[in-house]
């Protein structure tokens, strides 16, 4: 039965809908159709109003939408805007390129020297159709990249005109919606690996960010790590800091905080904030784990860090408008713009989750953690799967459940709040490294070999009765919605 709550909001929607057609007015995009960048708007991993299914069946199609084979390999995200679905893959010369994954230890590099195609494809949200597809670069590969890694590592972004390419040491490419391209920049040598044997090349993985015209690139390498910003329309470079760090592979964040906006970055020896618009260091924070892969978050009014690997593996909260060195020393914090520290419970490779009042934060072995997110008091841990698939790909979340991919493709659905409670284990029976992304009803994950699409099936109007088509109207109102602005760009 459907709240009176519910049908008032549908209704008004619905009033909202014809008051449009009729006048004919252009319906705005919402932010529930769009997943514009690594983790969705700002990083956050969250999506509203999509009425996803808990459970699906990729044998025998229940609750998958579509499927899609993509060439090559790549552990680039999925985004999406204005109805399309844009991937980016790096194509080998090799038959069977080399793909290891699980939990282990090796620092070893992958030999592969044949010619590469790296590719931007666009595919239509509602079919899984390629569009259209283009060869961003061909050559051989400036960097081996490790066995667990692709040449495809970096999570495109868009502004919803534009899109954004990281190859790593192949350019920093931008082209338009038909897939045009608009300029292209050579960023150099990004030689990322593991900084205390530097021979060992694992390959380039920050994604790029979009903020107010700028594209902002995070490049910590073995030698003359920066951060640079370039104006979206033409490639230009618009300001360079060097920093004084160690590979990573964090994506930098915009963190608009009641004084002032920042640019914050994780690190080994400087995670930290800047200003967005000079590129000027405001405050520094380091001695984390030397192997910094999470992008730092954003929610109520603090900043959480976290990385892993080394002696150390600190998760901590920071309040945006801090200064100076915020270092914590003997366990002790000297500084009141750190609200709470944990020197040991950090993550190395997904990216934390804030989700309602709580923290969610996963190893790559399974075992989540779910904490008070103000105070870092700790609620549960509890363990995903049977502690021998890795977990890369980092958390979503919708409509109060959290979605958690291992590596063997298996995608734990649980319940948000403050006790665990396990929804239901989704096979999607290839491997999954990549990040989902979540719009417009439908759940993307990109596997190895396949991108697939989880979502309900279609309203069909013929077919439901009154109320049922009075509770799928908010469905049906977004999807249209979608169409409209697809239509109108």
């Amino acid at each position: 039965m459907y709240s009176i709550e519910r049908a008032i909001r549908t209704l008004t929607r619905l009033g909202l809908l014809l008051g449009f057609l009729a006048l004919g007015l252009k319906l705005p995009c919402s932010a529930a159709d769009q997943w514009p960048q690594f983790r969705g708007q700002n990083a956050s991993g969250i999506a509203t109003d999509q009425d996803l299914p808990d459970s699906w069946d990729v044998e025998t199609g229940v609750n998958v939408r579509w499927k899609t084979r993509i060439p090559g390999l790549g552990h680039a995200c999925p985004i999406v805007s204005r109805g399309r679905v844009f991937i980016v893959t790096a194509v080998s010369g090799e038959a069977d390129p080399q793909l290891r994954l699980g939990l282990y230890g090796n620092i070893a590099s992958v030999e592969d020297n044949t010619e590469h195609e790296w590719k931007l494809l666009c595919l239509s949200h509602s079919t899984g159709k390629i569009l259209w597809q283009r060869t961003l670069h061909r050559g051989v590969p400036t960097i081996k990249r490790h066995t667990k890694a692709t040449h495809a590592n970096s999570t495109p972004a868009t502004d919803g005109n534009r899109i954004v390419v990281c190859l790593g040491s192949e350019g920093l490419h931008c082209l338009d919606f038909s897939g045009t391209l608009l300029w292209k920049k050579d960023l150099g040598v990004l030689d990322a690996g593991y900084f205390r044997v530097p021979t060992a090349q694992w390959e380039f993985g920050t994604s790029p960010i979009i903020h107010d015209g700028t594209v902002i690139m995070q490049c910590d390498i073995q030698k003359g790590a920066f951060l640079a910003a370039f104006d979206i329309h033409d490639g230009r470079e618009l300001w360079r800091t060097p920093r004084d760090d160690v590979p990573t592979w964090s994506t930098p964040a915009i963190v608009r905080g009641a004084s002032r906006t920042e640019l914050v970055v994780n690190g080994f020896k400087h995670a930290g904030g800047y200003d967005p618009g000079s590129g000027k260091p405001l405050w520094k924070l380091g001695g984390g784990g030397d192997i910094p892969v999470p992008t730092p978050i954003f929610a109520h009014n603090l900043i959480f860090l976290s990385s892993a690997h080394g002696s150390v593996r600190p998760l901590c909260a920071v309040r945006p408008g801090a200064t100076g060195d915020l270092t914590v020393k003997n366990d002790e914090m000297r500084d009141e713009s750190l609200a709470w520290y944990k020197q040991r419970d950090g993550i190395y490779m997904q990216t934390p989750l804030v989700y309602g009042d709580y923290l969610y934060a996963c190893r790559n072995n399974g075992v989540l953690s779910c904490y008070e997110a103000r105070s870092g008091e700790r609620l549960y841990q509890k363990r995903l799967g049977g502690g021998k698939a890795g977990f890369t790909a980092s958390p979503v979340a919708a409509d109060g459940k959290l979605y958690f991919a291992n590596e063997d493709g298996v995608v734990f659905v649980v319940t948000a709040g403050p006790e665990f409670e396990l929804v239901a284990t989704n096979d999607i029976n290839e491997p999954c490294m990549a990040t989902p992304a979540i719009a417009d009803g439908l759940l993307i994950v990109r596997a190895t070999n396949h991108v697939y699409a989880i979502g309900k099936p279609p309203v069909k109007l013929a077919t439901i009765a009154p109320v049922s088509a009075c509770g799928r109207m908010s469905s049906m109102f977004r999807r249209f919605r979608s169409w409209r602005c697809r239509r109108a760009h």
